[in-house]
């Protein structure tokens, strides 16, 4: 996982801040011309953008595999949790001003290996893994910081299944499990 520096990380806020106002002033995503740009924001990454409001949640849209520049990943998906996000309304000029901004850049998923529930409970990181679970067309995701609401394994993958639309003690042998750590800016 690479370790951004404060300017590094001060660009990225600027982009999804960008991005946002952009959207607020024309409707759309802020154009990112990556051939301008220094070669860490031109390299596949993937990334989440979260916005808070006092405190509370207020949108959050992310990618979970590298598939464009991280420049291009951060403006699209500060638009998305901002503009997007089917959980709230779009956000306004209004509100703009009140609002936290939060990026997780994203280590590669890694496929999980496990025989039961307990043995992936085991196998959980709590505070250093952010967890995908998939079974048929069901699929979530938690971040890493989720385990500071949610610091118990179990109860941390109860809702995550719950997230994914499936009961809360759900198990079966088909599940998928993938995990990854993240860099919170």
């Amino acid at each position: 996982m690479n370790t951004y520096s404060d300017e590094q990380k001060d660009a990225l806020r600027a982009i999804a801040r960008e991005s946002v106002e952009h959207g607020l002033d024309h409707g759309e995503p802020l154009p990112v011309d990556t051939d301008n740009l220094p070669d860490w924001l031109q390299e596949p990454r993937a990334a989440f953008v979260t916005l808070e409001k006092n405190g509370e949640l207020r949108g959050c849209i992310g990618t979970l595999e590298a598939r464009r520049p991280l420049a291009e990943d951060v403006a699209e998906n500060a638009y998305a949790a901002a503009f997007r996000d089917p959980r709230f309304p779009p956000v306004t000029q209004d509100e703009w001003p009140d609002i936290d901004l939060h990026i997780s850049v994203l280590s590669a998923p890694e496929p999980m290996s496990f025989t039961s529930e307990t043995d992936l409970l085991r196998q959980l990181r709590p505070g250093v893994d952010g967890l995908i679970i998939e079974e048929g067309r069901a699929r979530a995701t938690f971040l890493p910081q989720v385990w500071e609401d949610v610091p118990d394994p179990i109860v941390f993958l109860r809702h995550l299944k719950y997230k994914a639309g499936l009961p809360p003690e759900y198990w079966s042998d088909t599940i998928r499990a993938w995990r990854y750590t993240a860099e919170r800016m």
